[in-house]
């Protein structure tokens, strides 16, 4: 049996060659550039590890005001933040080809739901905190 009228063309592999190039160019990216690439992945961990959230604005809102007032504060964020991370994750997936916001940055800071346990605390870092006050 013959194999399909084209497979042998020159054409159809020039053709092919000329499609892989243009994939792979519109991929690359200087080291750290963002690109359709990073932006799907980005999409991709908000939608998967948005939950968080809770946790990270928790350690931060009790960084700032005390395990007392952070906890709650911080779990009350966490919980609105959860569904605005999942949201952000679905619309960067969906619209990864396309430079929007301009330069493909983060609609969302911090730009990882992970990043908020990259931080130094401020004890770490040489700072004082106030005393809490008595009462």
């Amino acid at each position: 049996m013959k194999g399909h009228p084209g497979s042998r063309n020159p054409s159809v592999f020039a053709l092919a060659g000329v499609a892989l190039l243009a994939c792979i160019l519109a991929f690359a990216s200087p080291v750290g550039a963002q690109s359709a690439g990073h932006k799907f992945g980005r999409g991709l961990a908000d939608v998967t590890t948005g939950v968080l959230e809770l946790p990270g604005n928790a350690m931060v809102e009790t960084e700032k005001h005390g395990a007392a007032a952070g906890v709650p504060i911080g779990i009350a964020k966490g919980l609105g933040m959860i569904v605005s991370r999942e949201l952000v994750g679905v619309y960067e997936v969906v619209s990864a080809p396309f430079p929007v916001p301009a330069g493909y940055r983060p609609p969302i800071s911090p730009e990882y739901p992970w990043s908020y346990f990259d931080r130094t605390p401020r004890h770490a870092r040489g700072e004082r905190r106030s005393p809490a006050p008595r009462g």
